[in-house]
Parts: C-alpha cells; structure tokens; sequence
C-alpha cells in the first residue's frame, strides 16, 4: 500500500517511480525530466514526463536551472549571434515594445542573453543557441481507485487530452489488485489512453530486522493497456502548438516534483520524510501519517513551528530540520538533473 490514504501519497511514488523506470518495459535512451500537478489553463496533469535528448538537455544547462517564461523565451530563443538592436532582432511580439524591453532586461540580469547600450539603443546578443532538447510529453493521470464514478469523471478529461494532443501520450496510473484482469481494463476510458497498474511489494515483517516497512517495499509498473500516439499529423508546422509544448516542459524543468516542500509546512516540528522504496515522502509525527499537501499548512490544527532552540546553539542542521529538509530535496531533485545531463 501506497502511503497515506489519499492520492497524494501515490502521485509522488509514481513520479519517483517514473524518474528511475521510465519507460515502462523499455531500455531508456533519452533523458527523462519528471514534474508533478502541472499543465495549462485549462488541463493540468498530475505526471509529466519529458523525454529529452541528452546533449540538447545538457545545453540547456548553460541557461541555468530556473525556469525560462514564455516572455524570457521569445528573448532567448530568438536573440542573434552579433550583437543586434533587439527590435531588429526579434519577432514582432503582437504587444506592446516596452514589454518585449522589459523581458530584455530581465534576461540580461539572469544572464541568459548579453545586452549593451549603443547610441541609446539596447543591443543584445546570445550566450549560446537555445536547444532543441524536448523530444516528448507524456502525461499521466494518477487514480489509485478506478471504479467506475472515478473512470466515469476521468474519460472527459482523457478524451481533452487526446483530442488537443498536447502530450504525445496519455497513460492512467491505478494500484494493482493483482486481478486476473485489472478492474481498469473494463472501465469506459479512451482506447488511446495507456493503463498502468502500479503495484507496492515488500516485506512486511521487516521491521522485525531493524528496517522500516516502508522503506523495505519496491515500486512497480506493469503496461496493462499500450497508449497511442496522439502526435497530430501538423505537429511539426503547428508554432502555437510548438510554443505551449516548450513553456510546459521550461515550467517542468524549472520546479521538478519535489517541489511539494514548497506548498507544505517543513518548519512544523511535526514534519518529517520517511523512505518509501527510493523516494522521500512527508510524513506528519501528530497525525501519525503522511499527510497531504491541502493538509499541511499553518490552518493545521497541529502545527507547531520549530522550537528556536532548534535553529541554535549548534543544532547538526543550519538552520533547523525544516531548512534541512528543504536542502536535501533541493539537492535529490539537482542531483537527478545532474544525472540526465551527463546522459550518452
């Protein structure tokens, strides 16, 4: 069992799960990038998988790790090997000038372009070529429970999904039941949309040998139904399509999914990370628990903040065990992007 009772707890094993294995009952060639609740106005996904060409995904390094906005990649995108008036250098942007002046100042402080001021003239010039290091998206849908009113809910949101084709694949994660046929398989979902069946496996009675049970389970993923592609025929013409696909996987790329230590409490003396397999995941000493996101926050009846003794007088942390806390994910989630960089 996954932990905590909600989907929450599910939803950030499937993102571990993703990082290590995908894709699912394949040999990995291209990098993978892995980002949780993100999406557009109108659709936001609960996985999304980026499959990346390692040297481009590797270039984009040079632009730093935050994320790059849609205004910033107009600049850097399209920013010229010589130095160039940047209204000489840019497409016309359908707004205003001083917008497109504003992001040019905003890039140069990042240091992703070069500016200077020639005869009253803003001039830039690129640090680098900006890649092409997105190859695909993939979006997963996470709902541990498919009964039929959660399929009912989910299929007009999976047809959305194929229909505008945003992702190239649409796949639904649910728990195994260890069913001869997963309950999944008989719901009125799209037939486009890949079915997985996520399995948590582990010895229970470990404990007894000093290890947690949690720590002592292992992720797994079994295809139970194969995705289509759903890669329109015009894909390589659509600039619309090809812009809202590049500030999607720029979003991802900037937060990762360990970003939930930003929507939650870790200075709460109550918040703690537990091993689950080989993820980190929040778990709440009051409620005795992972919590969820929703859950832990300063509404919590629970919450305590850290004792300022915590935070002195030579604590092994600097700063506290929330500060810590908040490190060590900063610092899985830099090492993993690490890993896909140097990727051959």
């Amino acid at each position: 069992m996954y932990p905590g009772t909600a989907e929450f707890g599910f939803e950030l094993l499937v993102c571990r799960w993703a990082e290590t294995a995908w894709p699912p009952e394949e040999r990995r060639e291209d990098a993978v990038v892995v980002a949780r609740q993100l999406g557009t106005r109108e659709r936001r996904w609960d996985t999304v998988v980026l499959e990346c060409d390692p040297d481009g995904l590797a270039a984009r390094a040079q632009f730093g790790e935050r994320e790059l906005d849609s205004d910033l990649l107009h600049v850097v995108r399209n920013a010229p090997a010589e130095w160039t008036w940047y209204r000489d250098a840019l497409p016309d942007p359908g707004y205003p000038w001083r917008y497109v002046r504003a992001a040019v100042h905003r890039a140069a402080d990042r240091g992703v372009v070069e500016t200077r001021r020639r005869s009253n003239r803003i001039e830039i010039r690129r640090i680098a070529p900006y890649p092409d290091w997105l190859r695909r998206i993939v979006a997963v849908e996470n709902k541990p429970d498919l009964d039929a009113s959660a399929a009912r809910a989910l299929s007009a949101q999976l047809e959305h999904d194929v229909e505008t084709a945003l992702a190239d694949e649409v796949w639904v994660a649910t728990e195994a039941t260890d069913s001869r046929i997963e309950p999944a398989l008989l719901e009125n979902l799209p037939v486009d949309v890949g079915i997985l069946a996520v399995s948590f496996d582990g010895d229970d009675d470990s404990e007894a040998a000093g290890q947690s049970a949690d720590a002592s389970r292992r992720t797994a993923a079994n295809v139970e139904w194969y995705p289509s592609e759903v890669t329109p025929d015009t894909a390589d013409g659509d600039d619309e399509r090809q812009r809202r696909r590049l500030e999607l996987a720029e979003r991802a790329y900037g937060r990762g999914w360990r970003s939930y230590h930003e929507t939650m409490r870790p200075d709460c003396r109550h918040f703690e990370l537990r091993r689950f397999d080989r993820a980190l995941v929040p778990h709440c000493a009051a409620k005795e628990r992972s919590q969820t996101a929703a859950e832990c926050a300063g509404s919590c009846p629970e919450f305590e903040p850290e004792p300022p003794t915590w935070r002195t007088r030579g604590w092994p942390i600097e700063g506290g065990p929330g500060k810590g806390i908040k490190r060590l994910l900063d610092d899985r989630r830099a090492w993993i992007r690490a890993r896909e960089h140097d990727r051959e």
